[in-house]
């Protein structure tokens, strides 16, 4: 038997207090079988449960050995007394069956799945090769690099990491494992660590949105402000936030805070209450190193939380568990801090998705402004490439208009002159009653008129001439312009333009029509004229009416002619005035358009600089928690 036991103890810690267990059970029952000859009752019966166990005086190996033995019934019947025993400790190899009790693993189904596992591959395995090391450097059965210790340990961890991946695996969680490893073989602590994450809230807590720290973080602020205000205002003013000292206790049950002995007392009522006696132990702590914490600054606190509190427990844990027991702690106002913090959150993440939302409008908003600034600094070259496109067109149009006012008079003209040339026919079909004579001054006149037309007939000829070359040095400039939305609206006004001169060129037409007819019918004038001056001596009735039709269509003509240039001239002031007010429209909705583009850009500019504010904050909040999460791998380091 004690080479059995010495090889136990040198090959495996677990499995020696696995030993311990069975023998101090067998002891048990075996106490309990003599008691029971001598008193003639059993122990194991229910008037034994029923009794009160505060005031057993056996040994506390027996008194454990029988509350294991009637646990049902002790958890039942004797909740208070057991949680008592709890708080004043577990003895050490009873500490694997008792915890399993108190989480209810001793038989759960996943312990089969556990050599499965182990044969499968986990992406996390990198990760927890990595903090093997650094999970109780100083402890004999985990410091040796490969040791049995590192290998359970890794096992564990990596089986946990497939049976719940969205956790899978998260520092902090390892000295939890480590603690239960030196307690219990590996299959016994992988299942009370999935009991833990399921029931006690750790999961949460591991999350990687670790949401329920946020939650635990809140709730122990509270109650330090409620408790401890003078503590609380002191931290305010250092900027020294919860979370950069009390999220490794939440995290690890203050096993990376403690001594090993103090924190595995504290576990053991951990197992029996929950998170509850974090929040108990760690404001009895702040109450006991209140009147230091005072006179420190935020590097002071923590120096005092890191190398100061920790060896102020090495007498024992059960000072600071007593005090612990003295702080007030409310479950009730504790739920509801859960949903005032569970409010806050969700304001927040919609804040979050707001402000997710604003900083793509605001990139969007600076692409927009660079690219406006662009656009600015040509905008000069480009206002005077429209301005210069903008007159060549109207240029154009003017030109254009000019050369279809010839047209049409030069086709006026002709039509006249084939009216003149039909009315001729119409009277030298008449009877001629006598030879018409005309008068030197009347021949006179008649010829200066016809040196006029001709004149003013040459002159249109060189101004349609002119004209013409105009429009295709014009139309030559235009081939090489690009084109502009400018230009195209110009064109639709010179449509509208056109129409409207319609009038002006058929009465052009008309003119020159009138013109030629003069000029055909003059011509006939002088051959008769010439032919009959010798024979008659006075003018007949005929030469008379011919003088007069003459005389009239002359006036007619000046009037008709002072008539088209008039209405001519109205149409080009109305087209200028057109031409010149569409313009000016253009110029005052480009104008109304800017400014009110730069009123927007404006109060854009005033929200994103509130919300840059707002952003500023939350990244020093952001960055506060990157600051405790750097400090939790220092404590595990």
């Amino acid at each position: 038997m004690l080479c059995t036991f010495c090889d136990m103890l040198t090959v495996e810690p677990t499995a020696y207090l696995h030993y311990r267990l069975l023998e101090t059970d067998s002891k048990s029952l075996r106490s309990m079988n003599g008691s029971r000859r001598n008193s003639g009752s059993s122990l194991v019966s229910s008037s034994s449960a029923s009794s009160n166990l505060s005031h057993l005086e056996e040994d506390s190996w027996i008194l454990w050995g029988r509350i294991v033995n009637e646990w049902e019934e002790v958890r039942k019947k004797k909740e208070k007394q057991l949680k008592d025993l709890v708080r004043k400790g577990i003895p050490h190899h009873f500490r694997a069956i008792v915890w399993q009790l108190l989480c209810n693993a001793q038989n759960m189904s996943i312990k089969d799945q556990y050599s499965e596992l182990l044969k499968m591959t986990s992406p996390c395995e990198k990760l927890i090769r990595r903090d093997i090391a650094r999970t109780y450097p100083e402890h004999e059965f985990f410091k040796e690099k490969d040791s049995l210790g590192q290998e359970v340990l890794f096992n564990v961890m990596k089986a946990y990491s497939l049976v719940d991946r969205e956790v899978g695996y998260c520092q902090g969680s390892a000295f939890i494992v480590g603690l239960l490893l030196m307690q219990m073989p590996e299959e016994e602590a992988f299942c009370v660590f999935v009991k833990l994450m399921q029931d006690y809230r750790l999961r949460e807590l591991f999350k990687p949105s670790m949401a329920e720290l946020g939650l635990c973080m809140y709730q122990f602020e509270c109650m330090i402000q409620e408790q401890l205000p003078e503590l609380h205002m002191h931290f305010q003013a250092q900027s020294f936030h919860t979370s950069m000292y009390a999220s490794s206790w939440f995290l690890t049950i203050f096993l990376t805070s403690f001594p090993l002995p103090i924190a595995t007392r504290i576990f053991d009522i951990f197992m029996c209450e929950g998170l509850e006696i974090v929040f108990r132990v760690g404001l009895a702590i702040l109450q006991m190193n209140q009147a230091e914490l005072i006179q420190l600054d935020m590097e002071g606190m923590l120096q005092h939380f890191q190398k100061v509190i920790p060896h102020q427990l090495d007498s024992g844990p059960d000072k600071v568990i007593q005090a612990a027991y003295q702080v007030k702690y409310n479950a009730k106002k504790m739920k509801k801090l859960e949903k005032e913090y569970t409010t806050i959150k969700t304001k927040e993440m919609e804040e979050q998705v707001e402000i997710k939302r604003l900083r793509t409008e605001n990139r969007l908003l600076k692409q927009r402004i660079d690219t406006l600034e662009k656009v600015s600094v040509t905008a000069p070259c480009m206002r005077s490439g429209q301005v210069t496109r903008a007159q060549e067109a109207e240029e154009n149009y003017l030109v254009k208009r000019e050369l279809a006012t010839v047209k049409q008079q030069s086709e006026e003209a002709s039509a006249q002159l084939e009216q003149a040339k039909k009315t001729i026919r119409q009277l030298q079909q008449q009877p001629q009653k006598g030879a018409p004579r005309y008068s030197e001054e009347s021949v006179l006149q008649l010829e200066r008129e016809l040196v006029q037309a001709r004149l003013k007939e040459a002159e249109s000829q060189c101004a349609l001439k002119e004209m013409q070359d105009k429009v295709l040095d014009m139309e030559k400039r235009n081939t090489s312009l690009p084109d502009d939305t400018n230009v195209a609206r110009l064109q639709e006004e010179l449509i509208g333009v056109k129409l409207r001169e319609a009038e002006a060129l058929t009465g052009l037409k008309e003119l020159r029509q009138q013109v030629r007819n003069l000029e055909e019918h003059w011509q006939c004038h002088l051959a008769r004229t010439s032919s009959r001056w010798k024979d008659s001596p006075k003018k007949s009735t005929l030469s008379e009416l011919q003088d007069e039709l003459m005389s009239v269509r002359l006036r007619e003509a000046e009037a008709q002619a002072e008539l088209r240039e008039t209405r001519q001239r109205m149409l080009e002031l109305e087209t200028q005035n057109q031409i010149h007010s569409n313009q000016l429209r253009r110029a005052e909705q480009e104008s109304r358009c800017l400014h009110d583009h730069v009123q927007t850009l404006t109060m854009q500019n005033k929200d994103l600089h509130v919300q840059l504010q707002e952003i500023k904050r939350r990244q020093a909040e952001i960055e506060c928690k990157v600051h405790c999460t750097s400090l939790l791998l220092i404590c595990t380091t």
